[in-house]
């Protein structure tokens, strides 16, 4: 039997202003944004090339905005991601490298595989995890 994780649910203040972020900063796709009354709207939103998409959760319903801390993206060429995220106006950090059990700064030219990250926050301050990891067969 295989268990997978299809949605993650990401607590945010403003669901607006959160699609703006995801899908006009970080290039999530928008799958569904369906008001069901005046207190609830169902958001999803897809990571290009992901089978797991967020839900935008606003307040009230257990989570805190802000609350979710290092949700990983993976990529294959973090150089490249973390450029495409700077283009797009998204406040993301240096390259980081996880070496002797903590984050340091990668080396000009340095093998990011495994070990390379990048860090940014939404609006509300929820943390993301950007790591680099070859291709899988």
């Amino acid at each position: 039997m295989d268990w997978k994780i299809e949605v993650v649910t990401i607590p945010v203040s403003d669901q607006d202003r959160a699609i703006d972020f995801y899908a006009g900063k970080v290039g999530f796709t928008v799958d569904i944004d369906h008001r069901i009354n005046d207190e609830t709207r169902l958001v999803q939103l897809t990571p290009p090339g992901s089978a797991c998409s967020v839900h935008l959760q606003t307040p009230g319903m257990g989570m805190e905005p802000g609350s979710l801390s290092n949700v990983f993206l993976v990529v294959n060429d973090l150089r490249a991601a973390r450029a495409e995220l700077m283009e797009r106006g998204v406040d993301v950090g240096e390259l980081q490298v996880f070496d002797d059990g903590s984050y340091r700064t990668a080396r000009e030219g340095e093998n990011l595989d495994l070990v390379g990250c990048v860090f940014f926050s939404d609006p509300d301050g929820n943390r993301w995890c950007v790591q680099q990891i070859p291709a899988r067969s």
